[in-house]
């Protein structure tokens, strides 16, 4: 089994398409592990809140399986990747670590490096998996959250039914 470790957001419909990614991911994966969700401003754009957590499963299926899968998930629920990199999302799925492989062969770079710059990657992370280490850094996750400057990327617990 290999420790996958999700992480999604969406601003356009966000509560809807957060319970129906939940949902997808479970029917898929099964039991999953799921950290609080978080509402944010836009960044890089101007935009309606996102809503972000982290999700995390022992798996069985492969890299390649699950990248599949999940690009086939965003499509099915409305993402077009026509738009520009920095707007509106129905969702994002990103793989953020699988066990301690580093991605190269599906054209990933792992762990994200997103999850040292951004507080809707880190906070989640944390929370969920506050002492595994980060693998290139060598640091606990709980340990980036208690350093990570966070004050230009605010986010608060948002109160999602699910």
């Amino acid at each position: 089994m290999t420790l996958l470790v999700l992480s999604l957001g969406s601003n356009i419909d966000a509560s809807k398409n957060v319970v129906s990614a939940i949902t997808a991911l479970k029917e898929k994966f099964g039991v999953l592990s799921i950290s609080n969700i978080y509402e944010s401003e836009a960044l890089g754009f101007s935009g309606e809140n996102f809503l972000n957590f982290v999700a995390s499963v022992d798996t069985n299926y492969s890299l390649q399986d699950i990248f599949d899968y999940l690009k086939k998930l965003e499509t099915c629920m409305g993402r077009n990747r026509d738009e520009l990199r920095f707007s509106d999302r129905t969702i994002d799925v990103d793989i953020l670590l699988y066990g301690d492989s580093d991605g190269k062969e599906c054209g990933l770079e792992l762990p994200r490096p997103e999850i040292l710059y951004s507080a809707f990657v880190l906070r989640p992370l944390a929370e969920l998996h506050p002492d595994l280490k980060h693998a290139k850094c060598g640091v606990s996750y709980k340990q980036l959250w208690n350093q990570f400057d966070s004050e230009d990327q605010r986010l608060w617990p948002a109160s999602i039914n699910f």
